[in-house]
């Protein structure tokens, strides 16, 4: 430690990590803005990330992927260009509402029911 090959790696180490950190910040910009540019409002679930690291399985995985760095890069680039950027509860069951009447069909919990007719309209949904 502390030799002169150990330097060189060290270096070699460092210049990696710093590309790989480019890659990621460069994909989250330009995927941001293409959502931005695309979109006037956009809706994002919102994750406790937080709690979400505390599980050793996938705390590697979702800190790779950076979810929130890319929240904070899309509220920011809406804010920049007009749009909106809303957050929705994690508990808000949109595949239980329907989109026609907006009846919110508090039957339907199970997942193994894929579709579902609504009472009060009497359309086919999908969830």
């Amino acid at each position: 430690k502390g030799g002169r090959n150990w330097i060189k790696n060290r270096i070699k180490i460092a210049r990696l990590h710093e590309k790989i950190a480019n890659q990621r910040m460069d994909f989250i910009n330009k995927l941001s803005t293409r959502i931005i540019r695309e979109y006037d409002i956009i809706c994002i679930e919102d994750l406790k990330v937080d709690n979400m690291l505390k599980n050793h399985n996938l705390a590697q995985s979702i800190s790779d992927v950076s979810w929130s760095k890319f929240t904070t890069q899309l509220e920011y680039k809406a804010k920049w260009y007009g749009k909106v950027v809303k957050k929705v509860d994690t508990f808000y069951a949109s595949s239980q509402t329907c989109h026609c009447c907006g009846y919110k069909n508090e039957g339907t919990k199970d997942l193994t029911v894929r579709e579902w007719i609504c009472p009060k309209c009497h359309s086919n949904h999908d969830r």
